[in-house]
């Protein structure tokens, strides 16, 4: 399993299908912009600062929006992922 240093976050990205109002599923040429929304999953023990560390509020399994274009894509065991500092990650969805 991929292990995040410092304050990285891992993050699957969520592949939302874009249909049209008749039903008809949109390739991702043809889609609009992909969404920034992606779920945890993992997280890194925090940058240190002054000494002192300070960790990151996200947990395994929370949703999130983070910055378009930010981040490193990376495929690992088949699996595409995104590698993003916590900075990065704007909001949490509940």
């Amino acid at each position: 399993m991929l292990k995040p240093l410092q304050d990285y976050v891992v993050l699957e990205k969520v592949k939302e299908e874009v249909k049209t109002k008749s039903g008809i599923i949109l390739t991702t040429k043809e889609a609009k912009d992909e969404q920034s929304v992606g779920t945890v999953v993992a997280v890194g023990p925090g940058k240190v600062e002054d000494g002192k560390r300070i960790a990151i509020e996200l947990k395994k399994g929370d949703k999130v929006i983070y910055k378009k274009y930010s981040g490193t894509d990376l495929t690992y065991e088949k699996k595409d992922y995104l590698l993003i500092k916590a900075e990065d990650i704007l909001a949490v969805i509940e």
